[in-house]
């Protein structure tokens, strides 16, 4: 008969402890500058004792925020000509740009309305504007006209409207027969094609506000994957019409515009801001690269002192010692977590950059094969701290704004080393870009030529990376370019 008993054991053991401090490292070690700021402020709004850092931008402020430059970037700025280390013309990378005078004869001053920048540029209409103002034309019923409006906002740059039907009764409250009286009514609209469901559609509007959508032209258009791989003889077939004929046909198509919104303003869509900056070190300061964090865009927090001071002094209950103590640890360690975010992704990326040098000085085609792994042992860090600090953070540099993902790729073995995906891709556009129109490069000539260059590869792969780039087949291409030539 087994016997139940309590006994108390001593046991030692490690186990990793997730502290709601170091949690909270992680997470700031995941974030672009971009969404760190947006934590920051956050922060600042649940936290007294936290205060952003903001320099005066005119007057002794502005001074004050030069003086405090460090010496490398002054010795930097005072040595650099844009002619050192032989880069070919090869230019750092500019954030931005200030227009801090204007050219011999012209006004220095745009303080006058009449005067400034903004009133020298012609407004040019949006695409919404252009249809809303056709909207109140012709239609009297406000619930019509607050529906249309919102079928507008729907629209995608290319002023198609890809949702679907009942996905759009649902969102606009309108009966199906409602809807499509009103669809009818907007597809008439200039531009012509706009609110097409897809390509067919838009360039059949067109093609039947031209009086040119018969029979033949219809076909044309349900079979236009056939166009696109130039398959001018079974579409002829398919379409009952002789080959010159289909050559009108096609050459009509191509006169439409398949893009009816693309001649209007569109807002302008923002574009990368790079977490870290490189620039290039002028020989007399040894030559090679700086790596900075992009202080335009990386936000500053300090500890307000005196105010914890004031308002310790004048704490009486324990409960508000407490919370002052709590607020106090909390924003320490934001401000050491934050230091410490800066220093480390200055030193993967610093890292990155010696590893691909080769790529910033001569191009794509040298770049390197790379793995977390590789990183992660230079710097002595481990392989997931990296992989969380090159997520979702780009870097500027002279060929441009990469993220820090880019550096990373396989590597394909070859005679002459390893070579990385990237590098064959970029080299394989580059024999397709230069190939002789008369004999267009298979996959198996590609195969042999890449071989040569020490680059070993499967022909399968050479295909998976042709279709990557968007590059049809050697027999697509040769086609192609016979049409053209005719």
């Amino acid at each position: 008969m087994t016997t139940i008993s309590q006994k108390l054991d001593l046991r030692q053991g490690q186990n990793l402890v997730m502290t709601p401090q170091l949690q909270q490292a992680i997470k700031l070690l995941q974030l672009n500058n971009a969404e760190l700021a947006d934590y920051i402020e956050a922060e600042l709004a649940q936290n007294p004792l936290l205060e952003k850092s903001e320099a005066e931008e005119s007057g002794d402020g502005l001074q004050e925020r030069k003086a405090e430059r460090d010496g490398l970037q002054d010795d930097f700025d005072q040595g650099w000509t844009g002619n050192e280390g032989g880069s070919g013309g090869l230019q750092d990378f500019d954030p931005g740009t200030s227009m801090a005078s204007v050219g011999a004869g012209g006004s220095r001053s745009f303080d006058l309305p009449e005067n400034s920048f903004e009133n020298t540029i012609p407004k040019q209409t949006t695409l919404r504007e252009h249809l809303l103002e056709q909207l109140n034309m012709t239609c009297d019923d406000a619930r019509d006209q607050m529906a249309g409006a919102l079928l507008i906002d729907m629209l995608d740059e290319a002023g198609y409207l890809r949702h679907g039907e009942d996905e759009l009764c649902r969102r606009l409250g309108l009966p199906e027969e409602r809807l499509n009286r009103m669809l009818a009514r907007m597809k008439q609209f200039t531009p012509t094609g706009v609110f097409a469901r897809d390509l067919k559609e838009c360039l059949g509007l067109q093609l039947e506000e031209q009086g040119r959508l018969d029979a033949p032209m219809q076909k044309l258009l349900a079979r236009l994957d056939r166009l696109a791989a130039h398959d001018f003889k079974g579409l002829a077939a398919s379409c009952g019409v002789n080959e010159t004929y289909l050559r009108d046909m096609v050459a009509e198509i191509r006169s439409l515009n398949p893009r009816p919104a693309a001649d209007f303003d569109h807002l302008v869509v923002q574009t990368v801001v790079p977490d870290v900056l490189m620039k290039r070190l002028p020989k007399n300061l040894g030559g090679g690269w700086r790596v900075e964090l992009n202080s335009e865009t990386l936000p500053k927090v300090l500890i307000n002192q005196s105010y914890y001071t004031e308002v310790a002094r004048k704490a009486q209950e324990r409960k508000d010692k407490d919370y002052l103590n709590q607020q106090l640890t909390s924003a320490n360690w934001l401000v050491r977590a934050m230091d410490q975010r800066a220093k480390t992704i200055l030193k993967v990326a610093g890292e990155i950059v010696e590893q691909q040098e080769a790529f910033f000085l001569y191009g794509i085609e040298f770049l390197k094969p790379l793995t977390l792994k590789d990183i992660a042992e230079k710097i002595d860090m481990h392989e997931s701290t990296v992989s969380r600090v090159t997520s979702n953070k780009f870097i500027g540099t002279p060929r441009g704004v990469f993220e820090l993902k880019y550096f990373f790729s396989t590597a394909l073995a070859g005679s002459q080393g390893a070579h990385s995906a990237e590098s064959v891709k970029a080299r394989i556009k580059t024999l397709i870009d230069t190939e002789d129109p008369e004999s267009t490069l298979s996959d198996d000539r590609l195969v042999e030529i890449l071989e040569k260059d020490g680059i070993e590869i499967a022909r399968r792969t050479v295909a998976k990376y042709r279709e990557g780039l968007n590059i049809p087949s050697s027999v697509q291409r040769r086609r192609m370019k016979r049409r053209e030539s005719d």
